[in-house]
């Protein structure tokens, strides 16, 4: 059997592409080796994502097996469902899981059906689950596409493009031949080719598109789903026209319909509706939700206002208090120390006094003792002081008279000026009689004491 395949358009040609190879003496088939690959890579995405989004990684590798072994099952069956007559003469070839013969679908639906009983079980989120689920079935796809390469399958009708690809006539199933490749079957070197197109290559390419929308998607998803429902709609709409282009349809049983062209139309017309409706509805929630957090905290921070102005005013009252009982206590000592003060001047004003008399007592006995110890002649002169001294002593007396007069009008003009002060101050409160006590001016009766 010739293994060669063929790019002539790029200028690629490989000699030789096994299907297989062996270890000890064991067969493996490269296309089932790419899809356990494929598995175990997505595994691994899903538990990094599910880390990431701080839920609990045992939980989703448990349930990634599961659903993985499920879907193995379930592909294959949808397979068989639908090419039964390959395989009624022949029930033995059902269990043959090596060489292909697998149904993507089937294994989407019974892998989501024991991923939704297992979180039923284990109380996880289902959507949410899918969400980080529908990361690892794309890589898983990515990969897995290419075992249908080693299998020189999935590829679609006859085209002239530069990138098609030339399989030998001798290793694809002549039951994915159509009519137009054998009408144009090219012999090189004595071997038959079919030239078609390489649809796995493009339904890879398109694995990784979704792949990493998805991943720049997570981030921002608005509702639990969001991100499975564009996997679905997503891949739905690639996989519509993939599927015009294949030539190993399953068909429903008695008709031309391709199963999965109905399912792939199916799935974009319902989900993508759904992700639209659910996305505005849960935006719009989203902002009423938000509203309603801003007028709470508005009326919050009001009635913090409120409670912060009415301690204020408390306390504000209860100084107003304090300074109505201090300014009694200030005013009372004002008093106290203003009789102390005056108390203290009129003593001290008495020992001036008794201290001046004395001297002057003591400075006429010595001048009346020195006029004595005079010569006779002396004593006459000193007697006969000109009455101009006597005149010129009294004129002071008189000028002294005056100006102490002048300085008592001017303390009364102060005093009433005062007065007024006394009524414009804060301490306009204070008795007429206290007044007299504490001092003649409100504002500088603390500088006095």
């Amino acid at each position: 059997m010739e293994m060669s395949i063929r790019f002539p358009g790029l200028d690629l040609v490989l000699s030789y592409v096994p299907r297989s190879f062996q270890i000890f003496g064991m067969e493996f088939t490269i296309y089932g080796v790419l899809i356990a690959i494929g598995a175990l890579l997505g595994m691994g995405l899903v538990t990094l994502e599910a880390k990431r989004s701080g839920e609990d990684q045992n939980k989703y590798l448990d349930m990634t097996i599961i659903s993985l072994l499920f879907s193995v099952v379930g592909s294959r069956l949808f397979y068989v469902a639908f090419s039964w007559e390959l395989y009624k003469g022949n029930l033995n070839e059902i269990l043959d899981f090596r060489n292909g013969g697998y149904a993507f679908y089937g294994g989407l639906l019974a892998g989501c059906c024991a991923a939704a009983v297992f979180c039923k079980l284990a109380k996880m989120s289902f959507w949410r689950a899918a969400d980080i689920a529908s990361l690892g079935i794309l890589l898983g796809q990515i990969i897995g596409r290419w075992g249908n390469f080693f299998n020189r399958e999935s590829f679609g009708e006859y085209a002239d493009f530069p990138w098609v690809m030339q399989l030998p006539l001798s290793a694809v199933r002549s039951g994915e031949v159509s009519g137009n490749m054998r009408d144009n079957l090219l012999t090189i070197d004595g071997i038959s080719y079919i030239q078609v197109q390489p649809v796995f290559l493009y339904e890879s390419l398109w694995c990784l598109i979704l792949l990493l929308l998805l991943l720049a998607l997570r981030r921002k998803k608005r509702f639990e789903g969001e991100l499975f429902m564009i996997y679905l709609a997503g891949y739905g709409l690639g996989r519509f026209f993939f599927e015009w282009l294949r030539t190993d349809k399953l068909y429903i049983p008695g008709t031309k319909l391709g199963i999965s062209l109905i399912i792939s139309a199916a799935l974009f017309i319902i989900c993508t509706p759904v992700v639209i409706v659910r996305g505005v509805m849960t935006q719009k929630r989203d902002a009423i939700r938000r509203r309603r957090r801003k007028r709470f905290l508005l009326d919050e921070i009001r009635k913090k206002e409120n409670e912060e102005q009415k301690d204020t005013f408390e306390v504000s009252t209860e100084l107003k208090i304090k300074a109505q009982s201090g300014t009694d206590k200030e005013v009372s000592l004002l008093k106290l120390n203003k009789e102390h003060l005056n108390a203290d001047i009129d003593e001290n004003a008495d020992i001036s006094k008794n201290a001046e008399s004395e001297t002057k007592m003591q400075a006429d006995a010595d001048r009346n003792q020195e006029i004595q110890n005079l010569p006779e002649e002396q004593k006459q002169d000193v007697q006969s002081i000109p009455s101009e001294i006597n005149d010129q002593l009294e004129k002071n007396k008189n000028a002294d008279k005056k100006e102490t007069q002048t300085k008592v009008a001017e303390k009364k003009s102060e005093d009433s000026d005062e007065n007024v002060n006394w009524e414009n101050s804060e301490y306009a409160h204070i008795p007429e009689e206290w007044r007299q006590h504490v001092g003649n001016s409100p504002t500088n009766s603390k500088e006095d004491v």
